[in-house]
Parts: C-alpha cells; structure tokens; sequence
C-alpha cells in the first residue's frame, strides 16, 4: 500500500467508523470520502478493506461502476456533457468536442493546471433541454458550439 500522510488515514478511518453498524454501509463510506477529497485512489481503497473487511475488488468495483466516484483527481471546475440519446441527437457530441478543444484534453482528463476536468455523462435527465451540460452541478441547457467558449471564459475568470 502506497504511504498516505497520517491526517488521511486518520480520517478516512474515523469515515469507516462512523459506518460501523450498518449493514451494507460502503457507499456512505466511499461517498464521504469522495466528498473529502474529491477522489479514492487504490491506497484509500486498501485502507477501507482493511478497515471494513470489504475485499478490495469489490470496493474498486464499486468505485469504477458509479460515474460520482473518480480514481483521480477533478478539477476545480468539473464539466460534464450528457451524450445521452436525446442529447446526442441535438449535436452533444459537437459540444464535448468543442470543450475538449480548447480546454486540450479529452473526456476523462483533468488539464495540466488542474483547474478543468471533462467528463462524459450518460444521461443526466435533462432530454426535454438537450443537449445539456452540467458544469460543478449547474445544469445549462440547450447547449451549442458557439456557448463552449464563452462559458469557459466565465469559469476561468470566476476561479482564477
């Protein structure tokens, strides 16, 4: 297991303990944890199977399943496009490529200064406002080509 600094274990423990009594009680804990630091790397994986007695495997595939769960790091600015079909079918695929152009990545990464992540998302129940994007929960819809550079330039002055 790779060293996690002393304050983490701690908490991700107390995180553990706070679940004791439940009976199926991992996802409150990966949920917490997701909430604390934003991700749950394999070492945190290992310390809550040593902590729960849950197998590693489950818990990875637990955290691999969800799309709230992430094994890196995100963003300050998280941006997900739906490319579900009704989105999809109203040029979504148009709009993540637009955002995946002039932030320099592709969906799943995170840019280099760590400020923007671009995420993929299934379906995020937003068909009657297709396409949609979700941007750190803020749902925008209607979504076109011409909106991606205006938006990006909103969130990088509102968190530079």
């Amino acid at each position: 297991m790779a060293r996690l600094q002393t304050a983490a274990v701690k908490q991700i423990e107390e995180i553990c303990d706070r679940y004791k009594g439940e009976t199926t009680p991992l996802m409150m804990i990966l949920s917490d944890i997701q909430k604390e630091y934003g991700y749950i790397p394999l070492e945190v994986q290992e310390l809550v199977s040593e902590k729960t007695g849950i197998s590693v495997a489950e818990i990875y595939g637990v955290v691999t399943f969800y799309s709230f769960f992430s094994l890196k790091p995100k963003g300050k600015v998280v941006v997900g496009c739906c490319l579900g079909t009704a989105c999809y079918v109203k040029g979504a695929q148009q709009v993540i490529d637009k955002f995946s152009e002039i932030l320099k990545i592709k969906p799943g990464e995170t840019s280099d200064d760590g400020m923007f992540t671009l995420d993929a998302l299934r379906c995020i129940g937003a068909c009657g406002i297709a396409p949609a994007v979700q941007i750190n929960g803020t749902v925008y819809p209607k979504m076109s080509v011409d909106k991606v550079a205006p938006l990006i330039e909103e969130y990088k002055e509102a968190f530079a």
